[in-house]
């Protein structure tokens, strides 16, 4: 078990060094939930998520992504998720694009290890076009003090009929300050090949009862090129139960 950690962090650094040279970045919505690697058996959880950009050359104009989500720990390592996936803009109307499953696996106990290391696994199909997807990623999270710093690193591959094939990757880092439970102020930054930005976030949740909570989360992340959207704005809702 000894050697589990330096594994991972040979990953870890490996799959930096990867993105930041790679040509192949994501070229779709980069910003969106930064996820944490804890899985608590028995949770199940409903999920509501929207993303809205403006202002970017290469896509319309208010861009929006909404995913809604049901998901339930399959134990205290696994934690299984399906979404349904729509997105409309100033050119198009709502449409419910895509059918997504997600599988976040918990690799190390919480202080275990000088992070806390967890994986990712993403499979999705368009409902109305031959496109589909699979994804992959490593998600870190380390804590100083009230800090606590997450980083997700994602590869994608994109192939099929109505799309050329592609791989992609995108980088997501938070840092957050636990105020207390109900605000916990941040900052965030992604980066993609035509998304530069940053921003601040806030966060909290409320609990009541033996199980039951609601987090939420709310940024403003400002693009920091011109290829990256002016604003984008990002909204989560977790009801856990």
């Amino acid at each position: 078990m000894t050697k589990q950690p330096v594994i991972i962090t040979m990953l870890f650094v490996s799959l930096i060094g990867g993105l930041l040279n790679s040509s192949a970045s994501a070229d779709g919505m980069v910003i969106d939930k930064v996820y944490h690697p804890y899985v608590q058996a028995t949770e199940q959880e409903l999920e509501f998520r929207a993303v809205i950009q403006d202002h970017q050359p290469i896509a319309p104009d208010n861009n929006q992504l909404y995913r809604f989500a049901y998901g339930r720990s399959l134990n205290d390592r696994w934690f299984a998720e399906v979404y349904l996936t729509g997105d409309r803009s100033d050119e198009v109307g709502f449409d419910l694009r895509a059918v997504e499953m997600e599988l976040k696996w918990q690799l190390t106990e919480q202080g275990e290890y000088w992070a806390d290391w967890g994986m990712l696994f993403e499979v999705s199909k368009a409902i109305d076009e031959n496109i589909y997807e699979v994804a992959s990623g490593i998600i870190a999270e380390k804590e100083f003090g009230n800090w606590s710093h997450t980083a997700n690193f994602i590869v994608e591959q994109e192939w099929g009929n109505d799309i050329i094939d592609e791989l992609e990757s995108s980088l997501a880092v938070q840092s957050r300050y636990r105020y207390s439970q109900l605000f916990e102020p941040g900052i965030e930054f992604y980066k993609g090949q035509d998304t530069f930005a940053i921003g601040p976030v806030i966060m909290g949740e409320l609990r009541w009862g033996m199980r039951q909570k609601l987090k939420w989360e709310s940024a403003a992340i400002f693009g920091l090129d011109e290829k990256s959207p002016d604003l984008t704005l990002r909204l989560l809702f977790e009801y856990e139960f």
